[in-house]
């Protein structure tokens, strides 16, 4: 008979499962070194009687890495997409442009600087700051 590792509620409300020298939250990542220590684990633990088959393992590692790939692939285009909209926000400085405020109106005014944060880059515009570079209708 099994048994069953215990359940622990956070602070927060969240569960986390325990065993022994292991820990699995909502916080916990699962990197590339843990998916092959678990998989070296399960080889080293399994039934000899009745041993699994390789097939499975190749399987979950070539998912794996497949997902591991498109994880790669997903931070370099974002990564490209942050740098594509600095660069597009740099260009506009003394260009003049129309834009939409925050009531909805279209204003007109020339780019005064640009400002960098973690949401992406905003626009001065006149005397409007924090103009988003996504409320430009039009530039000349």
């Amino acid at each position: 008979m099994s048994s069953v590792p215990p359940v622990t509620t956070s602070s927060t409300g969240s569960t986390t499962l325990s065993t022994p020298g292991t820990t699995i939250g909502p916080s916990n990542t699962m990197g590339s070194n843990d998916f092959l220590d678990l998989m070296m684990d399960q080889l080293k633990n399994q039934n000899p009687l009745s041993p699994s088959n390789p097939t499975q393992y190749l399987s979950e590692l070539a998912s794996f890495s497949s997902l591991e790939q498109e994880t790669n692939i997903a931070t370099s285009t974002s990564s490209a997409a942050t740098e594509q909209a600095s660069a597009s926000a740099l260009a506009m400085i003394g260009h003049s442009v129309d834009y939409t405020d925050a009531n909805g109106d279209t204003q007109t005014g020339t780019v005064s600087s640009v400002q960098f944060s973690a949401s992406g880059p905003t626009l001065t515009i006149g005397t409007a700051a924090g103009i988003a570079l996504g409320s430009i209708t039009e530039a000349s």
